[in-house]
């Protein structure tokens, strides 16, 4: 990522561009950039380049997180009435509860990286797509060895764990909501947007539903009262930010079929931190 050159020789021939999601925390390499954000967001003008030169993509398909649509209104009063596509996270606010720098970074580099693609489609000329998939809290399971963060911080309250419970408490905070969605709907739905015939280009939340934590964490104590609720605090005790309409986006007005719930999410990532070891 931070040196972005050398992706062009992956990009060469290619129709199609995926640019994956990058780990929340990493190490900056020294002198390359004051911080992740600027790195992230020069890194994102570099292979827009790339993929003009290449002749041949057709469209950029981004990992991209829905902490950069937050529904925070602008003054920081309060949450807007639902959230949608049209949502930016403001970034002069202070998020509150779990707030911190690297929290902060996070959401700002995924809200200006994903400013920076979008923005190519406006571009006179333009030779392909830019696509944006702002991911839910990712959950249900993993192929990985070790349980990945984001369910780590979906298991908290049953783990106990204050660091990821944190960012659990920090993602209600700044979105008025948990979005979860299952990592095998957020494989299925790059592949959609890169299946499907253009024009597609935009923005898309990706997310299953949007429960808030007192919905989890009851959740845990009706479906798995065998597990021991270690951390019962919830952030946004009665705020539940919603979309318009609970069974539609943009996603599925294009066709996509989620093929996992919530509740599957939840229990799914149950199970996988137990196969773990986590639980």
């Amino acid at each position: 990522m931070y040196d972005a050159a050398t992706f062009e020789p992956a990009i060469a021939g290619c129709e199609f561009v995926f640019l994956v999601a990058a780990p929340m925390m990493h190490d900056i390499p020294a002198g390359r950039s004051k911080d992740a954000t600027e790195g992230i967001v020069g890194a994102m003008r570099t292979i827009l380049q790339q993929c003009e030169r290449s002749k041949t993509v057709r469209r950029v398909i981004h990992t991209g997180s829905v902490v950069a649509a937050a529904p925070l209104k602008e003054d920081g009063q309060g949450f807007k009435r639902f959230v949608d596509e049209s949502c930016w996270t403001p970034l002069n606010l202070s998020y509150g509860y779990a707030s911190n720098e690297v929290l902060d970074a996070y959401v700002s580099s995924k809200t200006l990286s994903e400013k920076e693609l979008l923005s190519y489609n406006d571009s006179p000329g333009k030779a392909f797509e830019v696509v944006t998939l702002l991911c839910g809290l990712v959950g249900g399971d993993t192929l990985l060895p070790d349980v990945p963060g984001s369910i780590r911080s979906v298991v908290s309250p049953l783990t106990g764990d204050e660091t990821w419970h944190g960012g659990f408490k920090f993602m209600q905070a700044l979105l008025g909501a948990v979005p979860l969605v299952h990592v095998d709907d957020v494989c299925e739905a790059h592949a959609f947007c890169m299946e499907r015939p253009a024009p597609v280009a935009g923005r898309f939340l990706c997310a299953a539903g949007y429960p808030n934590m007192r919905d989890i964490v009851d959740h845990y104590c009706r479906k798995h009262p065998e597990l021991k609720l270690r951390i019962k605090e919830v952030a946004g005790e009665g705020v539940r930010v919603q979309p318009a309409t609970d069974d539609r986006s943009k996603l599925v007005d294009m066709g996509f079929k989620y093929r996992h719930g919530v509740e599957e999410v939840i229990d799914g990532s149950v199970e996988c931190a137990k196969r773990l070891g986590l639980l």
